[in-house]
């Protein structure tokens, strides 16, 4: 039933139905100019200061011993008190003192159960609304509350465990929180534990408290998904060395190493652990450990094989800038990761094994891939001549184990490709050779399953600097140049990957380009700058319409950049080059495209000037702060 429109009318807080449900005279009255003053007359008004002064009254009385018609007694010790404030601050004498009792007629109360220290802590809080706290009185003190069901005293004990967690106490107060139930002092000091997990390993005293940690405090953070700094086989070996101190049911201990992500651990270490603790050996756990046995056996099918035994403990992506350097054909092995939240670069632990340029990037599974590209070598003696061989190598970068690893090569060499994903295969288009040789057509896909590659549906025409984009199962293709010809094209191609075998024309761009980037947000592809072009407009395709829309001009050129789309359905564009006094300069700032509002903003700098880096977004364990 809907409740009728109301009208509020006056302080005082009277409330009448609204004049669609009111007859005529009764409106009238109510409109009437007398009948709102007399309303408005009346006040509703609130006194804190009578309530404290209450309190701190009784508080007197209790301090003098007057008036006081009930003693507390505990360890020995007497608290005289007043029946009327405790049965209104406690639920539990609220019920110990109903006329029926035989407690509301006796004058003294022993409470065995309770410790002097915890009573007087709480008959001081019913006193004066001030609780005195520390990791000496607070299990005293919630064993008062909880027991005599004093339920704010209770809640500022939740309260001072969420607020004061340090890696000192984080343990006991998990262990304190778990025995009186407050789930979210729980809930945080979990989160607490499992976030500071390295520093907590890195001390004697911090694993010690970890030992001791209740069971469902364990199992939570052993579950947790953002354990940064520390790596898995520390927390199996953490896992053990807590079922070797604490006795629980086989049942109860398969439930706690099932929170182990098995497939993060070395296949040697495991099978050695494996084969030593009677832990692992029960059923339910042999079967995991040779689950993630078999997955580090299957090196080519790695990236189609993932769970959450092979998922990194981290649920923030971090975008990484994969070649490129601060000048033109001089890459740097060096890979940076940057993190969106803080704006903050760091460079990866381990560095490309070749230093590439113009080669394809992408991600399946959270393994990177870095195909083809042109391989720079520099002379050590002049420090100016390079020899760039285009390559067909392929690597892949597994950051679990911080490893790269060669993949099956290319069917041929391949620079200025383009570079997608579509269902867990991967598609090499076009491109060129050797500099100087013919553009191509040929199009490969990368087949996990069978671990090669495999030739997909030629282009109509020989391609290379295109750029592309992915919508479904359909790439998009736009720009480049044609063959053997020196101008930019304004063509986009279609391939459907799961229908016909052929590439098909779309709408063209209004802007011939070459050597510019394309990314999808929200089923619409945008096409950002390329090399020399004369305007700076950026254009989008909506593939239901078959039609581009010219967007606001980046007020500045650029190209050779990164370009990726955030989590958020930001662009965001890394360094590149652009035109400074008739000369190609580098930068190094760090720009946001927002489509909802068609506008630009510089977010933060690269800790280089950056040209020619190709972007990935993926998940890396990375160093705990220090």
């Amino acid at each position: 039933m809907v409740s009728p429109p109301m009208f509020f009318y006056g302080a005082c807080g009277l409330l009448i139905p609204a004049a669609a449900s009111l007859n005529s005279d009764l409106l009238s009255f109510i409109l009437q100019p007398s009948f709102r003053n007399s309303i408005m007359s009346y006040f509703l008004m609130f006194s804190k200061s009578h309530g404290d002064g209450v309190l701190s009254r009784y508080q007197n009385l209790r301090m003098a011993g007057r008036m006081c018609d009930v003693a507390l007694e505990a360890e020995g010790k007497e608290f005289p008190a007043h029946r009327a404030l405790l049965a209104c601050s406690s639920d539990y004498f609220w019920s110990l003192f109903q006329e029926h009792t035989l407690e509301s007629r006796v004058r003294a109360i022993s409470l065995s159960a309770l410790s002097s220290t915890g009573l007087e802590q709480v008959l001081d809080f019913i006193y004066t609304s001030w609780i005195s706290l520390s990791p000496c009185t607070l299990e005293d003190t919630l064993e008062a509350a909880c027991y005599l069901q004093v339920t704010h005293a209770v809640d500022l004990c939740a309260r001072y465990i969420s607020d004061g967690l340090s890696l000192d106490n984080c343990c006991f107060f998990a262990n304190v929180a778990a025995r009186y139930g407050l789930s979210e002092a729980l809930t945080v000091t979990n989160h607490f534990i499992a976030f500071n997990m390295a520093k907590l390993l890195g001390t004697s005293r911090g694993r010690t408290g970890l030992l001791e940690l209740n069971l469902d405090s364990f199992r939570e953070v052993l579950g947790s998904e953002e354990i940064p700094g520390v790596e898995e086989v520390a927390m199996l070996h953490l896992a053990l060395d807590w079922l070797g101190s604490n006795t629980i049911a086989t049942l109860e201990s398969n439930s706690l190493l099932s929170r182990v992500r098995f497939g993060l651990i070395p296949p040697r270490e495991l099978s050695r652990l494996g084969a030593l603790k009677p832990a692992l050996r029960t059923p339910f756990i042999h079967s995991l450990v040779q689950k993630a046995l078999y997955y580090h056996m299957q090196v080519a099918l790695k990236p189609l094989l993932q769970s959450i035994h092979t998922s990194l403990r981290t649920t923030s992506g971090r975008v990484l800038l994969v070649g490129g350097g601060p000048e033109a054909d001089r890459p740097r092995a060096q890979i940076q990761s940057y993190d969106q939240h803080s704006r903050k670069f760091r460079p990866l632990s381990v560095a490309m094994p070749k230093k590439l340029q113009h080669q394809g990037v992408c991600v399946v599974g959270n393994f990177l891939f870095v195909i083809g590209g042109e391989q720079v070598e520099v002379d050590e003696e002049s420090e100016k001549t390079a020899v760039m061989t285009t390559s067909d190598r392929v690597w892949r970068y597994d950051p679990r184990f911080e490893r790269w690893e060669e993949m099956e090569p290319l069917l041929q060499r391949r620079a200025q490709f383009s570079c997608c994903v579509v269902e867990g295969v991967i598609y090499a288009i076009g491109g060129r050779g050797q500099r100087g040789e013919p553009a191509l057509s040929s199009v490969e896909r990368y087949n996990m399953r069978a671990g090669c590659w495999r030739s997909g549906p030629p282009l109509p025409n020989a391609i290379h600097g295109q750029a592309c984009a992915t919508v479904g199962t359909g790439v998009y293709i736009s720009g480049g140049i044609h063959g053997t010809q020196s101008e930019s094209s304004k063509e986009v191609l279609f391939l459907n990957t799961s229908g016909p075998a052929a590439w098909k024309r779309r709408a063209a761009m209004s802007i011939a380009r070459f050597g510019h980037q394309m990314a999808t947000i929200k089923e619409y592809i945008y096409t950002f700058l390329g090399m020399y072009e004369p305007f700076c407009d950026i254009e989008r395709y909506d593939p239901e319409q078959n039609q581009w829309t010219r967007l606001k001009p980046l007020l500045q050129d650029r190209f050779c950049y990164g370009l990726t789309v955030s989590p958020g359905g930001h662009v965001l564009l890394f360094g590149g080059r652009k035109w400074q006094d008739g000369q190609e300069v580098c930068t190094a700032n760090v720009l946001e495209y927002d489509p909802e509002y068609d506008s630009w903003r510089e977010v933060c700098k690269l800790p280089v000037p950056l040209s020619g880096a190709h972007c990935a977004v993926m998940t890396i364990q990375e160093p705990i702060e220090t």
